[in-house]
């Protein structure tokens, strides 16, 4: 006989409405595979006239999303309202109540995680995030329990769907910038105000998230640099293509010599690399363990039913926790350890890592675009300038066509520290003979 779990959910948006769409319809075949029976028992939001295409019971319907989560058949929350002050205040109440919850609130793992942690183990309940970072691909779990005996070297990932579709047609269209966010917000894969997507911020909170988890200790956004999209153009991509490379936004999360470093920015990856074949919307992430090698994991990484399933599945494993403490084991004083329950209580120690790098230290290559006075003498001062900063230049192209009094100038450098082309870019771009700023742009060989 199933054992029934009630469900209460704070917020009936777009993933909301997923959630309830894929419970109904897969249900039962949730009840068959785990004898786990999912009422929804309350819903809270503060627009119940909007039509979402369902049809739902009035009586679980209400305004109050604390009447939701005081509910005493409500077992498990699932806050899905977004944003950082209202939800932290919500997640808080429902733990101390001793109720598992389950967010796909990115921000506010990211940002100010801490408190909700320390009240999930203090309660000895958990929190469960699986569709904080991927939207259905399951990347959490894969960190958190399939690598759990990896040590983990690095993770490249492409985690915003919205950039990566821009990137995309930027590449197939010859698009410009603004063109190709035109057409994603017509198609309806970037909002009307796309910020967070195309300004690297939503990618950064994901690789705080991952990045915690693979090394056990809470990295800071404040950490993390963050370099978006909005600076590239359809050139750019081109010539990419034409040097054997593609341009994604990529957060990396490398360790070395016991730290680790965590970025976000653009990137030219090999055509040859699994994360170059990477287009639309779709997410990927490619992990490298110590033991394991190199694995990937792909899929849609955001959007109403992708998210909706790594909800739904979070909820199966926080039920799952439920009825382990229901059949009396000590989960609390021995789960932790031995893994019979689910309850999740943050990140872990477990990495190999002490601390974090100091942005600017690691050697990277770039690929450098300029735009320079078509003059004799003009790449002599270029390389001498380079020079200076103990960065050299491994090729160059310039096409021979080109006409006007500046021509561009594409140099791919060897490594360097990137303090160092940060200087050389500033003195760059007030040289003489220098008609634009300089285009720099990193290379990830992998």
């Amino acid at each position: 006989m199933a054992v029934e779990i009630g469900i209460g959910m704070l917020g009936l948006g777009t993933v909301g409405s997923g959630v309830v769409k894929w419970l109904r319809e897969n249900g039962e075949v949730i009840e068959k595979r785990t004898g786990l029976k999912l009422v929804l028992q309350g819903i809270a939001d503060i627009d119940l006239e909007r039509d979402r295409g369902l049809e739902l019971p009035p009586h679980i319907l209400t305004r109050d999303a604390e009447a939701v989560i005081n509910n005493p058949k409500v077992q498990i929350v699932v806050e899905l309202i977004g944003g950082t002050s209202h939800a932290k205040k919500y997640i808080l109440h429902a733990l101390k109540l001793k109720k598992p919850v389950v967010t796909a609130n990115k921000a506010l793992l990211a940002e100010d995680s801490a408190q909700i942690f320390q009240e999930a183990e203090k309660n000895a309940t958990g929190v469960f995030f699986e569709a904080s970072v991927g939207g259905g691909i399951p990347i959490i779990r894969v960190l958190r329990d399939g690598l759990v005996s990896n040590r983990i070297k690095s993770i490249h990932g492409i985690l915003n769907g919205t950039s990566n579709y821009i990137l995309t047609r930027m590449e197939q269209a010859h698009s410009s910038f603004a063109a190709a966010l035109k057409e994603a917000q017509k198609e309806g894969f970037a909002e009307t105000d796309p910020a967070l997507d195309i300004d690297g911020i939503d990618t950064a909170h994901k690789a705080v998230i991952l990045a915690s988890l693979a090394c056990g200790f809470k990295v800071p956004m404040s950490a993390v640099p963050v370099e978006g999209i909005r600076a590239l153009a359809a050139l750019d991509m081109q010539y990419a293509l034409e040097l054997g490379y593609r341009i994604k936004l990529l957060a990396v999360i490398e360790g070395k010599d016991g730290k680790i470093s965590v970025r976000v920015h653009p990137a030219l990856v090999p055509q040859a690399s699994i994360l170059a074949s990477v287009g639309g919307v779709f997410n990927a992430v490619l992990i490298r363990g110590d033991g394991v090698g190199d694995i990937l994991c792909y899929g849609v990484g955001a959007g109403r039913d992708s998210t909706a399933s790594a909800i739904l599945s979070d909820i199966v494993e926080a039920a799952r926790d439920l009825t382990c403490r229901a059949a009396g084991a000590d989960c609390h004083a021995a789960g932790a350890a031995s893994g019979f329950c689910r309850r999740i209580f943050g990140f872990r120690p477990g990495g190999s890592s002490d601390g974090l790098r100091p942005a600017g230290e690691e050697e990277v290559r770039c690929y450098l675009r300029l735009t320079l006075l078509d003059k004799p003498g003009m790449f002599g001062q270029v390389g001498a300038l380079l020079g200076r900063h103990s960065i050299s230049i491994a090729s160059v192209l310039q096409k021979e066509n080109c006409r006007g009094k500046h021509v561009p100038v594409i140099l791919i450098t060897h490594h360097a520290p990137e303090n160092a082309f940060r200087e050389a870019i500033k003195e760059l771009d007030v040289m003489p003979g220098v008609g634009a700023k300089a285009v720099c742009i990193r290379i990830e060989d992998f």
